[in-house]
């Protein structure tokens, strides 16, 4: 089954982002490519139980198997080992992802607790938008009582837009709270 986003995107939003950008062809314009969700661990890195929650958790807000995440270098400071788990991450694509924006858009991020919005400032130079969650529990796929303790979540959304204002009208178009308020 095709997700509702997507047939939306095909139908109305490459339409409208053409007009708005002034585009010739419907491939100039921005498509979300994939989406990356990534949980550090931190302290609990060590812990095989709190790993495996990790995993679990990141396996239903994603609705795949997340990958675990290796240090890359050893750092006494941060008190990390070459080869630790760092954390997990899922790389979303296709039928997932545009689910995934769905849920995200219509169900998680009003759930969160004083929210004021995204800011526009989450685009980078590559022109992908990327933002923090601070509490995986506004997922609803997660159930609250199961959860020892609350972590952060990463959203990457990787998007092939040519400047910054396609890949801000794009997530205009997809109903994202952008603001922009300087802080």
């Amino acid at each position: 089954m095709i997700p509702r986003l997507k047939i939306s995107y095909e139908k109305q939003i490459i339409s409208s982002l053409m007009s708005r950008l002034s585009l010739k062809n419907r491939h100039e314009v921005p498509k979300f490519k994939k989406i990356v969700l990534n949980m550090g661990l931190g302290e609990d890195a060590t812990d095989n139980k709190k790993l495996k929650a990790c995993v679990d958790d990141m396996a239903l807000i994603s609705g795949q198997r997340p990958v675990i995440t290796k240090f890359k270098k050893s750092i006494s400071n941060f008190k990390t080992r070459k080869g630790g788990n760092a954390g997990v991450k899922v790389t979303l694509r296709s039928n997932r992802m545009y689910e995934f924006i769905d849920r995200l858009i219509n169900i998680a991020l009003p759930r969160i607790k004083d929210f004021r919005g995204l800011s526009e400032k989450g685009i980078d130079s590559s022109n992908n938008y990327s933002f923090g969650i601070k509490e995986h529990i506004v997922f609803p796929e997660v159930n609250f009582d199961k959860v020892d303790k609350i972590r952060g979540l990463d959203i990457t959304l990787v998007i092939s837009s040519k400047n910054k204002k396609g890949t801000l009208e794009l997530l205009k178009e997809f109903n994202f709270p952008i603001t922009n308020k300087k802080n």
